[in-house]
């Protein structure tokens, strides 16, 4: 639309990529944001970086743009009465006649390990180490090119008589917890409207939060690399947000 209609593919040229890119950002109805304009500089480049790799093109006029990449805005971090209000409303699930061990279970482990919900789904009950001191678990991936991401971690021992209760309420035969990463979002949904948290509060918060939370502890940056499961490159980028 930009270009004009029976305008050759061939023909583009990266002052007409550049033309648009300025239009985009500066004189079109609604500039886009900038997270925008990144995305949209990198479809070009990879659009006709594929047209000239396919012959189709003998040159690329997308390969002199300057890619300026957008910062995302700061992930949510819960404050340490937000944390404390959130294991007070999953405690509470953990007594009564009606006790419920599965989301105190759910969030503390979270909040200690810093684990990813499809992480934390896949747990198996064998990859818990209640005899070692301190325990550990073991988180793994059954792709091999996700491999370099299996990790063995640390958690606090007192975590284990919610994890006992919570065995021997469940028994489980494989999975930690048998269900979907859908129901263990609805168990934090549950304690995060308890607890009146603001109502984005996911398990990428609570994974942000112990991250922060052990930075301020003093943690080592590279055991915390470590224990995030994250490669030095893309821990760069979270260590400059930490």
């Amino acid at each position: 639309r930009f270009l004009g209609p029976g305008r050759a593919v061939a023909d583009i040229s990266t002052d007409d990529l550049a033309r648009f890119l300025g239009w985009m950002l500066e004189y079109r109805d609604q500039p886009c944001s900038p997270k925008t304009y990144a995305r949209r500089v990198t479809t070009l480049k990879v659009f006709f970086a594929w047209l000239l790799e396919s012959g189709v093109l003998e040159r690329d006029p997308a390969a002199p743009l300057i890619h300026r990449p957008a910062d995302a805005p700061l992930p949510l971090v819960l404050s340490d009465a937000q944390v404390a209000a959130l294991q007070d409303a999953a405690s509470v699930r953990s007594t009564g006649d009606a006790a419920d061990p599965r989301p105190e279970l759910v969030v503390r482990l979270l909040l200690d390990t810093g684990l990813k919900k499809g992480e934390l789904a896949r747990l198996r009950v064998s990859d818990l180490d209640p005899d070692a001191r301190p325990p550990t678990l073991l988180v793994r991936y059954d792709q091999p090119r996700w491999r370099d991401k299996e990790r063995r971690i640390t958690f606090d021992a007192t975590l284990l008589p919610v994890f006992e209760a919570y065995v021997a309420r469940y028994q489980p035969a494989d999975r930690l917890f048998d269900c979907t990463d859908r129901n263990l979002e609805y168990v934090l949904d549950d304690l995060v409207a308890a607890a009146a948290l603001p109502a984005r509060t996911s398990f990428e918060t609570l994974r942000w939060t112990m991250a922060v939370t052990a930075w301020r502890a003093g943690a080592d940056p590279d055991g915390l690399r470590r224990r995030l499961g994250l490669s030095p490159i893309s821990w760069a980028e979270t260590e400059r947000k930490i």
